[in-house]
């Protein structure tokens, strides 16, 4: 008995939306090549850098991220009460990172050969690696419900899904320099730096397959609402407690700000790009 056309359809659309899905997610890598090319990173790059990162992650959560969250939720609550359950879970996500935040513990960087045995700069450097890892666990659980969306919109409609993937793949640069740069600074491996960057991006296939796989019954507009806010919530913390502050320390104010707002250009430009496609 042969297949059935449909049938044929459904598998061509599942390996062309995961395909997607997965490209998407594996831009954070290109982020994180672009960010380990300096031989070695001077205070002025990780200034730059650093409010490079925070600029971009402040940005897509005002900009992008909660704007999805309050119309989700809206739409599951109603005008009234919508705005309240946005605010809440945006403030319960910065809670919860401010938890997870003081009981990570300070010795969290492992000895690295070759680095030097300043106290001070041992500080800086675990100071970073935390920076770096919970910034690509936040970016992770970001990237989660994109890769679920991407893979959806490939799944119902490829005029849809290729202008969702193109923007997600562009604002997903920056975020790999944002996983990047810290990780790099803490551990003086670039390799490290730019594993965590892909590990960080291969949340959104995965949110893909789970997603389609469990998750589909129970999503609506408040779960997904809810978790927008969240998101947006954690990485506004991280930016505002860790990485601007970093960026500060590491060269002169004025260059963290430059950093900043350019990190905030690219964002915007993305997502304008993806909005005129």
């Amino acid at each position: 008995m042969g297949t059935s056309p449909p049938y044929t359809r459904l598998v061509e659309n599942f390996w062309l939306a995961f395909g997607l899905t997965l490209l998407a997610g594996l831009c954070t890598g290109i982020g994180g090549l672009i960010s380990v090319v300096p031989r070695r990173a001077s205070g002025a790059f990780l200034s730059v850098s650093l409010g490079f990162s925070a600029g971009v992650m402040l940005y897509v959560s005002f900009m992008e991220i909660m704007p999805k969250a309050l119309d989700s939720l809206t739409a599951a609550n109603g005008p009234a009460a919508g705005p309240w359950a946005a605010g809440a879970a945006f403030f319960a996500g910065i809670l919860l990172i401010g938890v997870i935040d003081r009981l990570v513990p300070e010795q969290i960087n492992p000895h690295e050969p070759g680095l030097v045995h300043d106290p001070a700069a041992a500080v800086k450097r675990r100071r970073m690696m935390k920076t770096g890892t919970v910034t690509a666990v936040a970016i992770g659980v970001h990237n989660f419900p994109e890769g679920f969306a991407t893979f959806i919109a490939g799944l119902t409609d490829l005029q849809v899904a290729l202008p969702v993937a193109l923007a997600i793949a562009l604002h997903n640069i920056p975020e790999g320099v944002a996983v990047a740069v810290p990780i790099r600074e803490a551990s003086g491996s670039r390799r490290k730096a730019v594993r965590w960057s892909f590990l960080s991006g291969l949340a959104e296939p995965a949110g893909a397959l789970i997603g389609f796989a469990l998750l589909m019954p129970f999503m609506n507009d408040f779960t997904l609402g809810l978790t927008f806010a969240l998101v947006a919530g954690i990485m506004v913390f991280i930016s505002l407690d860790e990485l601007l502050p970093t960026a500060r320390e590491y060269g002169k104010h004025h260059l963290a700000m430059y950093g900043l707002v350019a990190g905030m250009a690219v964002m915007a430009v993305s997502l304008l790009l993806f909005a005129t496609l």
